[in-house]
């Protein structure tokens, strides 16, 4: 045995560090428009942030949509072809943004050449043409980077029961979810100096380009381990330890799921307990992804910080670094209250999660202490975002808690969707408060605060109270652990 280890290949955990890179780009590429809306492309088109709420909110609701067929596809396609499709659709996606200045000059009659848009000689209704069109264009953009992103973690997560037996799964999981992390640390370091020294185009196609290159690797890298001819025998007889007991496994779970009942989708929405849910998703998801889209645009604005400073990217690193440290705990709190408490998992769950709902309270806080620093609104924003992750990683979990394994992915899915429809609904409210807000002046006042002040003051304090109100709507719903049998 002791041989067999020491010449056992180690290929598996080569490609969970690719699956890391293509998370990491996965979110880069998603970053790439909110660190450049307001330095460049804001101004170049003569957007509102009613425009780019629109844009946010359908790439949200678009994204929801793709998600509930990617592992689908990505089961139907292979692993292999699968994730080069999904990275090579949304990779084409994210280099294709830089097209839209030139797509809109040609589309627009009036407006002679890129450098016109840039140098702000359009103006009046052709200005408001050139503000249209373009919209159109990266919603489509958008709705291809959707497409194939929403193909990547199911992508990932096969690769991982493929190439790593049970015990080393939760760990390589691990390894490749932190690209999300990273990613979002790396992004206001890497996409704002990039746009400042070659334009926010080539912002776009650089990071975009990164999509292409990781293809090249996983065309070269990846086979199914039994044809692999980079794992050994050594290799494959552990990535295979568990195959027997899988088999057994499986058997004993089709006969037990012939005594558990099955729920067509329509049925799933009898049960209080989808609702709970569903609520829970529905006014909680849009908040992380507010946050996500509108940090950048919210300290250039309050602040007068560009994201090309090194203040700018300082702030927003600093808030993700704080969701990064922060959240790890989140999975850890109901094991504290199951262990050493000895609650069930599912009251120990909603026991954190209330814990986790005070978190977003914070950012209550952000308007009012951001007149003395802005760091105070990336500390407590970086805080609330944290909460958010911490709920999200258990409001999944209390699917299984409630529901036969036969009906968890649909229940799953249809929480997805309603995270997507409330993500889509207030990126658009808060894009056309904030348009609102500035035209207003003023004239538009809100808890001392005016004009576009107010208006994120306003979205903050609904950020805050918004899991405080899911949890106590679904303890309505629930009171107490019930689950559901047919």
């Amino acid at each position: 045995m002791s041989t067999q280890k020491k010449l056992m290949t180690n290929w598996r955990w080569w490609l969970c560090m690719l699956l890391f890179v293509a998370t990491t780009v996965n979110y880069l590429d998603r970053q790439v428009l909110s660190l450049t809306y307001e330095g460049f492309i804001k101004p170049e088109f003569g957007w509102t942030d009613a425009n780019y709420g629109t844009i946010t909110s359908l790439f949200s609701i678009l994204y929801a949509v793709f998600c509930l067929f990617a592992g689908k596809f990505v089961d139907w396609m292979g692993t292999k072809k699968g994730y080069l499709i999904a990275i090579g659709v949304w990779s084409f996606g994210a280099v294709l943004h830089a097209a839209c200045g030139w797509g809109t000059v040609h589309l627009v009659s009036g407006v002679d050449s890129v450098a016109a848009l840039k140098a702000g000689a359009v103006a009046g209704q052709t200005m408001s043409m050139v503000a249209t069109v373009s919209v159109y264009l990266f919603i489509l953009c958008r709705g291809i980077l959707a497409l194939g992103e929403a193909g990547n973690f199911p992508a990932a997560i096969k690769v991982t029961a493929e190439y790593f037996p049970k015990k080393d799964r939760a760990f390589a999981t691990s390894i490749f979810n932190a690209g999300a992390s990273v990613g979002a640390l790396a992004a206001p370091l890497c996409i704002p100096p990039l746009a400042k020294l070659l334009g926010w185009e080539w912002a776009f196609i650089i990071i975009g380009a990164l999509g292409f290159v990781w293809m090249f690797f996983w065309a070269f890298m990846y086979d199914k381990p039994e044809e692999s001819r980079f794992v050994n025998e050594a290799e494959l007889t552990y990535i295979h330890q568990d195959d027997e007991e899988e088999a057994r496994e499986r058997a004993e779970a089709a006969k037990a799921a012939a005594g558990e009942p099955r729920f067509s989708l329509l049925e799933c929405f009898k049960f209080r307990q989808t609702w709970s849910f569903v609520i829970g998703k529905f006014f909680t998801d849009g908040v992380w992804w507010f946050f996500l889209f509108w940090a950048p645009s919210y300290f250039t604005n309050q602040f007068g910080i560009k994201m090309t400073e090194p203040l700018g990217q300082l702030l927003i690193f600093t808030l993700y670094a704080i969701v990064t440290v922060v959240s790890i705990f989140g999975g850890y709190l109901p094991k504290i209250f199951v262990e050493k408490k000895g609650m069930h998992p599912y009251p120990g769950r909603m026991r954190a999660m209330l814990i986790f709902a005070f978190f977003p309270l914070l950012a209550l806080l952000a308007q009012p202490l951001g007149v003395h620093s802005p760091w105070w609104p990336a500390i407590l924003i970086g805080l609330a975002a944290a909460g958010h992750q911490a709920w999200s990683a258990n409001i999944f979990s209390t699917v299984g808690d409630m529901f036969p394994k036969s009906a968890v992915a649909t229940v799953t899915g249809i929480g997805a969707m309603a995270g997507g429809v409330g993500s889509m609904i207030i990126q658009k409210v808060a894009g056309n408060l904030f348009t609102y807000a500035e035209n207003a002046g003023e004239a538009f006042t809100f808890l001392g605060f005016s004009g576009k002040p107010a208006g994120y003051f306003m979205v903050f304090c609904f950020c805050g109270i918004a899991y405080l109100l899911a949890w106590f709507l679904m303890k309505s719903l629930v009171p107490r652990y019930k689950p559901v049998v047919g």
